[in-house]
């Protein structure tokens, strides 16, 4: 109980260093830019240290279970000897991470507005709903994707830099094909999936998997996939957007 303690006031420390620099540049230009009153300080005080709080508990609560237990299952999965099973992990793990991705969810909400401002999609409701899911769906299938390629490459071990070298250039050439008004929404759309949901299972699963393999560093090779979950929702928001283009 008192190791654990100490690890909980340990994050509350960290995550107080961490928010300093953004609290004050915030917080003086509250006070002296917007010259607040005492009230609107005093609720932004309130706020800061509930932030802190938040993230001092959710960084807790991944070191003590959501980290060790992506790390697990992927070690076992992979001792099993099972390649269908452990790709299908990495899928479902990619899937579900990113479609509850709380980001994501902000991002394609405020992109179903702008599409029905721009009567890209109707403005009712339900297809502005229907828009942001589709968007959402499109982003989960890309990373659970990317994961499953990820996978195999630490499996195999073919060359990251080359892999996300071509990434890239697919990304490019497709841009070029793609409507105008998806393509910053398809490059913002690898940045969401990279948060706080996300990373630290991904993480998790790569070193996981690279430590199980006599031949793999968990170093050299455990790392990485956050790089294609980036990469991949990209070219898969463009062609969503395109087919949402021709079938408009």
């Amino acid at each position: 109980m008192a190791e654990a303690l100490q690890v909980l006031l340990r994050d509350l420390g960290g995550s107080v260093r961490d928010l300093a620099p953004i609290v004050l540049v915030i917080g003086a230009f509250q006070f002296f830019l917007f010259d607040s009153d005492p009230a609107g300080l005093l609720e932004f005080g309130g706020g800061i240290v509930l932030v802190v709080l938040g993230l001092t508990l959710f960084v807790y609560g991944l070191k003590l279970a959501l980290f060790p237990l992506g790390e697990q299952l992927a070690y076992l999965l992979a001792k099993k000897g099972s390649v269908l099973w452990l790709v299908a992990f990495a899928f479902a793990l990619g899937f579900g991470t990113t479609i509850a991705e709380p980001a994501l969810i902000l991002v394609a909400s405020e992109a179903a507005e702008i599409a029905a401002q721009d009567g890209i999609i109707e403005v009712a409701q339900q297809a502005k709903d229907s828009y942001s899911l589709g968007l959402r769906m499109t982003v989960a299938l890309a990373v659970g994707c990317a994961l499953v390629l990820g996978v195999l490459r630490i499996i195999t071990g073919w060359s990251l830099p080359l892999m996300i070298g071509g990434g890239y250039v697919l990304v490019i050439a497709i841009t070029a094909f793609a409507p105008d008004e998806i393509i910053g929404v398809a490059y913002d759309s690898g940045g969401v999936t990279t948060s706080t949901v996300t990373v630290p299972l991904v993480t998790a699963l790569g070193v996981g998997l690279a430590s199980s393999l006599e031949d793999r560093n968990p170093m050299t090779d455990g790392f990485g996939l956050i790089a294609f979950a980036s990469l991949t929702p990209i070219p898969f928001v463009m062609v969503y957007g395109m087919v949402i283009s021709w079938i408009g």
